[in-house]
């Protein structure tokens, strides 16, 4: 079961760096979005390596994130590393709508699967 949170009214409002990363408060995590080529993006706040802020990372050309500690790189859609390492970055669903910006968590409990 996914849980939607509005964090903002339009994309205008969310505090992008100018690397256009940012970290938001949604529910009870942190997340980490990722704005290129106007797709909206979010996944973990913390790197799975080592735990370097996602935020403070860059993306690169090709779209991936990149890791400020390492330089691991992770597509910003599905997770998957990109550079051979073998570590998956958490990602959540992220929509602009007509009435703002949304971010889905998936709640998942012991009996997730009957759902």
């Amino acid at each position: 079961m996914t849980t939607w949170f509005k964090i903002a009214d339009s994309l205008a409002e969310i505090p992008f760096q100018p690397n256009q990363l940012c970290i938001v408060d949604v529910g009870n995590k942190k997340v980490t979005l990722g704005l290129h080529n106007g797709s909206l993006f979010a996944f973990a706040h913390k790197c799975p390596h080592a735990s370097g802020i996602m935020a403070d990372g860059f993306i690169d050309a090709t779209g991936n994130i990149v890791c400020p500690i390492h330089r691991y790189k992770f597509n910003m859609q599905t997770g998957r590393n990109t550079t051979g390492e073998g570590y998956y970055l958490k990602t959540y669903t992220a929509e602009q709508r007509e009435d703002g910006v949304y971010i889905g968590i998936e709640e998942k409990g012991f009996f997730s699967f009957l759902h």
